[in-house]
């Protein structure tokens, strides 16, 4: 389990991709940032993203698309040019954007990834988001508590999820900065810790399950 603690920033120097992440954000720009796995992405994680988009007014969501969890079996994670051809199949509305920047920096965590970002595009209104099945389980990401701090945060309904997400220590932490999701809309503009949960009909695709049946 990782604890919540100072998280070393992953310097860019020396990396050649580092400069050139693939994309254009402008001061204003409300952004969401939605990282991932995506092994394999799927039509659960559309609906979290155009969730996000619509209920939040943002102009662009990133799909971050990770090297390889930390918290997860590299055995079972498929290569990132396949994920990233897999999540480009789903990120079709417009204003979605898919990319392998956290590989560009060499950033294994999301707390560095979000600090590099923030210091890149400063005047960008970021936004991180995740579906509640991630928020029942956020207290084992490194810096959890300073990812809470750095941006704010929009959480978006699962199957099966509610309960855990709810009740998680992530949320009971920081149950004090929780936005009414009729407050979604400027959740952008807020200083963090802000956070929202943000219900709405299911999507009840799975990676997991996926995954199982493509071994069975």
């Amino acid at each position: 389990m990782w604890f919540a603690g100072p998280a070393r920033l992953v310097p860019e120097a020396g990396r050649p991709n580092a400069q050139r992440l693939g994309f254009h954000l402008e001061p204003g720009m409300r952004v969401g940032l939605f990282g991932g796995s995506f092994n394999p992405a799927h039509e659960g994680h559309a609906h979290v993203a155009e969730t996000a988009m619509r209920r939040l007014e943002l102009d662009k969501v990133i799909w971050l698309v990770s090297p390889q969890n930390p918290l997860k079996s590299s055995a079972e994670t498929r290569p990132l040019a396949e994920r990233m051809a897999g999540a480009r199949r789903w990120a079709q509305e417009r204003g979605m954007i898919v990319s392998d920047a956290e590989t560009r920096l060499g950033s294994q965590y999301t707390i560095d990834t979000l600090r590099v970002l923030r210091a890149r595009y400063p005047g960008v209104k970021f936004v991180w988001i995740m579906g509640a099945d991630s928020l029942a389980g956020f207290h084992r990401w490194r810096g959890w508590t300073q990812i809470m701090r750095e941006v704010p945060v929009a959480v978006v309904s699962r199957p099966w999820a509610a309960l855990k997400a709810r009740t998680s220590p992530a949320a009971r932490r920081f149950a004090w900065a929780r936005w009414p999701s009729s407050a979604a809309a400027i959740l952008a503009d807020a200083k963090a810790p802000a956070w929202v949960y943000l219900r709405g009909p299911l999507n009840y695709a799975s990676s997991t399950a996926l995954r199982a049946g493509r071994k069975g």
